[in-house]
Order: structure tokens, then C-alpha cells, then sequence
């Protein structure tokens, strides 16, 4: 059997029989005892026994699914601690703390979709990521399973071709939105039970559509019941608070050099894709984890044994995570939030890199949002903001995030950061939208963003569905489903994503204008060419080098009256024997202004 068998077979809950078998890592305890309901909560009625490795375990006859458990720990020093069971597979509805004995049993139907899904997740598919944060895209009382289909028909209409849930992992604080695990294989009772969770990406899956699980194996909280301190000890955690506590988020940071934690968090990871059916996970923090310097002045921290800020048991433990993976399930993604330029994190582990499918475009992200925050006529000093992107777009295999970190803490909504009236910030948010669509990389959206709103994100509310009944907002949710079919249909916009192959600049030197320009290809398909107007003044005439001689037709355009724009379009436009850009031909266009359109080569 493999490590993280031994370890979800051997610790945890397990109901066999007219009983449960109960099973816990705790090597500095004195003794451990299960508590719960079977046994009125009485410590040291059901003791367990320790084996050398430190595990307790022992059964308890009675004990059934659906009761609450906590082991209660006693210390080396005579303490007792109340620790709920780190391998439980599900909790108590939070702000109460107990495990709750469960089952994993579920009658999957979407074999078809586990068959297909390999070519879905391929880095040469188009995949469309919606990210969601349950608890506020809309109330449901009937948690997980009422979701399920209201997701569905949205995924339907907006055409996003996964979805992501911010962690879903069980969090005491709701105000975390997840980021602080303390049940690493528990989804959270917040919206029901773990058949529930099933339920809902089985109803996905049926209905055509991926599901990424957020996942946070860099760091976790304090919180009494949780895993610090477990067995009195630092045991999860490094005990020299230079490795093992987080500065900015008050957390303990996992013991990575230590092979049972390796092998917990392995398991946690592994149990979403083999129970869950998850499509992929993004690994949160990243960046925090590889550093041992993150966040930390001189003398602070330590360094590693060869002198260096890199943190190695994080390093090894990230590509012993993607080689399993890869080895288990070669159909599934990793994504890394990683926002700096550390070398090979999309590289295989093969390689000496870290292994993963894909990792967020932070740079882009950043650049970007700060270039369309800027006034108008300043713009056109900034215009590297815009072009800087392809001195790296294609060192990793990248996803373009406008991500929930995005549209909160002050920060506003991606409508209300740009300048100008409503009209104008609305055709700034479909330029943006465009431009991220058009680039090479995967994308994702945060939920509520394809509503346009003013306001920033608020985890306390659910999202302003009601905005639907205005037309601008309507008119900008249209957009985003025209660019997800977009997407879709045209090979040029998705296949060659990790290649120069795939992208070449026309335009990158006009920033009086602001106005970029850029052709995407894919081997025997059509190229197309997007055009770029981060300016409110139209451009009649706009010339523009194309490689290939003949008909070009707009396929999209953002400023069309049916997406809130002003009818500034092209239809048909033929090429002259010009040249221009390095191109024999070239076009004559209408670029409309904050706007972005679509042409396709037509022969």
C-alpha cells in the first residue's frame, strides 16, 4: 500500500461493524481517549492504545455515523486538550467544534464525464474558470445540494467551462472565506453534509462542467480544537516560530522537512480527487510557502542549510504533491498561486521543477488593473504596463486571474476602479474582459464580476442578483458569455497558450494612442487578430499589418449595442497591398472607443 493509503486507512473515524475504529498521530501524549456522544462525553472511558509510531487507536462499540467525537489529549505534563480528529471526514456546523463520525459512500453518475474529462483539462483546451465563494453567491438553504443546479444553469448561460470553489475545506472562522483550514478532509457543514459536496460536483459533471477545489496547505490557525499544539507539542507545525508562525495571517506554518505531515497533507489532497471527484485543486499561497524569508526582515529568519532563503522541505513536499498527482490522476490540474519568479513551477518535477499544470499570472493581473485604474491621458505614459507581459507570458503555463482578491479591502469592484462615467467604466470593464480573453492563458473570473457592480465584494451578502434587471448589467453579462463561446469556438484563442507559436504582437509601440494589437494562431486554424482601445476616442482608418492577404470578418466586438456599446463595429474588411507592422497587407479598421474587437481571417 502507498503512504497516504496506510495513513486514511489507519487514522480517522471508520465504522465497521456494530462499532468505529478511531485512530490518531499524538507521539508526545501521555494517553488519549475518545469522547463523544456514545460515551456522554467522558474522558478516559474509551482509551487508546499507542503503537510505536506514536499512532492511538482502538474501537469503540456502539459508536455510529452521524455522532460528534473529540479526542481528549493528555499532555506530557499532566494537561488535557480537547483536539477535534484532523482526519475526520466531517464536522460539526461551526462555531461547535466537534468531528462527526461519516461515511464517504456516494452512487456517482458521471462516468462520461470521467472518461472525457482528460482532453477538458489539457492545457491545449479552452478552459474558463468561475470562481465562487458558496456561502454569498447566493442563499440556499439547502446548502450544496439546492447550489448544484442554480450554479449549473449560471455556468449554462455565462459559459465558463469550470468552476472553483474558494476552499470549502472546514473553517471555524467564516470571515477567512475558508483560507483557514482546520478540517483537511472534511468539507464544511456550512452547506450540508459530505455527500452534499458530492452531490454537487456529480450534478456538474453531469451537466458538462469541471470543478476546482481551493486548497491551503500553507498554513493553518491557532483555533483551540484545531492542530497546533496537538499532542502539546509542535507536532504539525515547526516549533521555532521564524519557520512555524506567519507574521501577517497569525497562523502556524506546516513542518514540511517532517514525513507524517507530508504524508497528512498528501493525504488531504489526495482524498478530494479520489472521493470528491475534484478536477483539480489551486494550491494556495505558494509563494509563502517556497520562501523562508516571506514577509520577514533580516534576522527573522533562518536559512536553509546552504545558506539560502529557499524554503527545501517546502520545495519537496510541493513536487512530491505534483508527482503523485500526475501518477495518480493524469486527467486532473494543479494550479499554483505563486506571484513571483521563482524558475519551473509549471516545469515538470522530472525536470526539477515543481510540477504544476498551471499557475496565476499575478504580474499581469497587477499591471494590468493598475494601467485601467489610471486617468485616460495619462495612459499613454504607462503603456509598458500593457506590453511587459511578453518578455515572460510564456516561461510557465499561466492562468489569467481577475480573482476574489480583486474586488475587496478597499480595493472596489473592477467596474468602479477605471476612470470616467458609468458608460465609459462599463466599456472599460468589457475592454478588460476582452483583453484578457484575447491573450494567451487560461481565465478565471470571480463570481459577481459579470454583473458589473459598483460596490466590491461582501462575503456577508449574496450577490446582487437584482442588478439583472438593468440592461447595462445585462448587457455585460451578455459579453461575457459571448466571449466564453468565443473562446470556445475559435482554436487560435486556446490551443497554443504555453508557445510564442501562438501570439505575436502587431501593435505594441502606440501608446499615444493606447491602443494595442495582436494576432493568436494555432496550427491549421485560423489565426485571429484582436484589437485593443484602452482610450475613449474612436480611430476611423486604423491601419494595421495582418499576414494573410484577402477577407478578415469582426467576429466580436465589445462596443455592439447588444453588449451596451454604441454600434462602433466592422463587418467585412478586405486588405490592402499596403504593407505595414512587417506584414506585406494590412487592414484599414474602426477600433471603438474602450473598446476591443475580434477579426478572423477569412481567406
Amino acid at each position: 500500500m502507498r503512504a497516504h493509503d496506510d495513513v486514511t486507512r489507519l487514522l480517522g473515524a471508520h465504522v465497521d461493524g456494530e462499532g468505529c475504529s478511531f485512530g490518531v498521530w499524538a507521539p508526545s501524549a501521555g494517553a488519549v481517549s475518545v469522547i463523544g456522544d456514545f460515551n456522554d462525553w467522558t474522558a478516559g472511558v474509551d482509551g487508546l492504545a499507542p503503537s510505536d509510531a506514536g499512532i492511538w487507536s482502538g474501537r469503540v462499540a456502539g459508536a455510529c455515523i452521524g455522532e460528534r467525537y473529540k479526542y481528549f489529549v493528555t499532555t506530557a505534563d499532566g494537561s488535557g486538550l480537547f483536539k477535534a480528529d484532523p482526519m475526520a471526514f466531517a464536522a460539526e456546523e461551526p462555531p461547535r467544534t466537534s468531528s462527526v463520525i461519516a461515511s464517504l459512500d456516494h452512487d456517482w453518475q458521471d462516468g462520461e464525464w470521467m472518461a472525457d474529462r482528460e482532453a477538458r483539462n489539457s492545457r491545449h483546451a479552452p478552459i474558463s474558470i468561475y470562481e465562487v465563494h458558496l456561502g454569498s453567491w447566493c442563499y440556499e438553504p439547502d446548502g450544496y445540494r439546492g447550489l448544484a443546479p442554480q450554479l449549473a444553469d449560471h455556468l449554462d448561460r455565462t459559459g465558463f467551462t469550470h468552476l472553483e470553489l474558494l476552499p470549502v475545506m472546514e473553517h471555524p472562522f467564516y470571515g477567512s472565506w475558508g483560507y483557514q483550514t482546520t478540517g483537511y478532509f472534511a468539507p464544511t457543514a456550512r452547506y450540508g453534509p459530505p455527500q452534499g459536496l458530492m452531490y454537487l460536483v456529480d450534478y456538474l459533471h453531469q451537466r458538462g462542467f469541471g470543478v476546482l477545489l481551493d486548497w491551503v496547505p500553507a498554513h493553518f490557525p491557532v483555533d483551540a480544537h484545531g492542530l497546533a499544539r496537538f499532542d502539546g507539542t509542535c507536532l504539525y507545525e515547526h516549533a521555532d516560530p521564524r519557520l512555524g508562525f506567519h507574521p501577517d495571517w497569525k497562523t502556524a506554518i506546516f513542518n514540511y522537512d517532517r514525513p507524517e505531515v507530508r504524508s497528512f497533507l498528501l493525504s488531504s489532497a489526495l482524498l478530494w480527487l479520489d472521493r470528491y471527484h475534484a478536477d483539480g485543486l489551486r494550491v494556495d499561497g505558494v509563494t509563502s510557502m517556497l520562501y523562508r524569508n516571506y514577509s520577514r526582515p533580516d534576522g527573522q529568519w533562518v536559512p536553509n542549510e546552504f545558506g539560502g532563503f529557499e524554503n527545501l522541505g517546502a520545495v519537496g513536499f510541493l513536487q512530491e504533491l505534483n508527482s503523485r498527482i500526475s501518477r495518480d490522476h493524469p486527467d486532473v490540474m494543479t494550479i499554483a498561486e505563486e506571484s513571483t519568479f521563482w524558475p519551473g513551477v509549471t516545469r515538470s518535477t522530472d525536470s526539477d521543477g515543481l510540477g504544476f499544470s498551471a499557475k496565476w499570472d499575478m504580474g499581469w493581473m497587477n499591471d494590468t488593473l493598475r494601467y485601467l485604474g489610471r486617468d485616460f491621458e495619462h495612459r499613454r505614459w504607462h503603456h509598458e504596463e500593457l506590453t511587459f507581459r511578453s518578455v515572460y507570458a510564456f516561461d510557465e503555463n499561466f492562468v489569467l486571474a481577475l480573482s476574489h482578491d480583486e474586488v475587496v479591502h478597499g480595493k472596489g469592484s473592477l467596474l468602479s476602479r477605471q476612470p470616467g462615467d458609468i458608460r465609459q467604466q462599463r466599456a472599460g470593464l468589457r475592454l478588460l474582459f476582452g483583453y484578457q480573453f484575447g491573450l494567451p492563458g487560461k481565465k478565471l473570473l470571480f463570481m459577481g464580476s459579470e454583473l458589473g457592480p459598483v460596490g466590491e465584494w461582501d462575503h456577508e451578502q449574496e450577490l446582487p442578483w437584482g442588478l439583472l434587471d438593468d440592461p447595462g448589467t445585462s448587457a455585460v453579462l451578455a459579453w461575457v458569455a459571448e466571449l466564453n463561446d468565443l473562446y470556445r469556438r475559435e482554436p487560435a484563442l486556446h490551443c497554443v497558450d504555453d508557445s510564442a507559436d501562438g501570439f505575436s504582437f502587431v501593435v505594441g509601440d502606440d501608446d499615444e494612442n493606447s491602443v494595442v494589437a495582436f494576432l493568436r494562431h494555432a496550427p491549421d486554424e485560423r489565426s485571429v487578430l484582436v484589437v485593443c482601445n484602452f482610450r475613449p476616442e474612436l480611430h476611423s482608418g486604423y491601419r494595421i499589418g495582418v499576414p494573410g492577404a484577402g477577407r478578415w470578418v469582426e467576429i466580436a466586438n465589445s462596443d455592439r449595442e447588444e453588449y451596451g456599446g454604441d454600434g462602433v463595429v466592422n463587418t467585412t474588411v478586405e486588405t490592402d497591398d499596403e504593407p505595414s507592422h512587417g506584414h506585406e497587407t494590412s487592414l484599414a479598421i474602426t477600433v471603438p472607443p474602450l473598446g476591443v474587437c475580434f477579426l478572423a481571417h477569412d481567406g
